[in-house]
């Protein structure tokens, strides 16, 4: 696909052949069993690398998909029912936290034993924590029993 002759070559490990012609490159990629690729087409003269073709395109749509940065991670509190006040607000400012960095918060109540007779209980502290963090976060997944614990998700506003 290289029309244009001279061009400035670069073998497979980086060295630079020079400017040669384009048949003489396409010889030299052909004894090493690689590629010729065109990486710089608007230089002068245009710059052509020995490499793997599809290891080149791999790692092209690799790099582009590095580029596609999920920002939205998933961090989570662990709250038990009879968790102490000091520890709820401990619990709660991480949870603050993690929303100013503009993550999203999952919040677990976790029920062990007897505990899972007074459900109430958890609900009444995701409630608690919903209006602690009012200000800065809106409730993305309303509280609901997940097997042994109430699972609430909040996002940042």
């Amino acid at each position: 696909m290289i029309r244009i002759s001279p061009i400035r070559v670069i073998d497979a490990d980086g060295a630079q052949l020079g400017v040669i012609t384009r048949d003489e490159a396409l010889e030299k990629a052909r004894t090493s069993g690689l590629d010729l690729v065109e990486v710089a087409p608007l230089e002068k003269p245009p710059v052509c690398r020995i490499m793997d073709y599809g290891k080149f395109k791999y790692q092209q749509k690799k790099k582009q998909h590095k580029g596609h940065v999920h920002h939205s991670k998933n961090k989570e509190i662990r709250l038990r029912p009879k968790i102490g006040d000091h520890d709820f607000l401990t619990k709660a400012g991480h949870a603050r936290k993690w929303l100013a960095e503009r993550d999203k918060v999952v919040c677990s109540v976790i029920f062990r034993g007897r505990e899972n007779a007074h459900v109430d209980e958890g609900f009444k502290l995701v409630a608690k924590l919903t209006e602690n963090l009012a200000d800065i976060a809106k409730v993305e997944q309303n509280p609901s029993m997940m097997g042994r614990r109430i699972v609430v998700i909040y996002a940042p506003k």
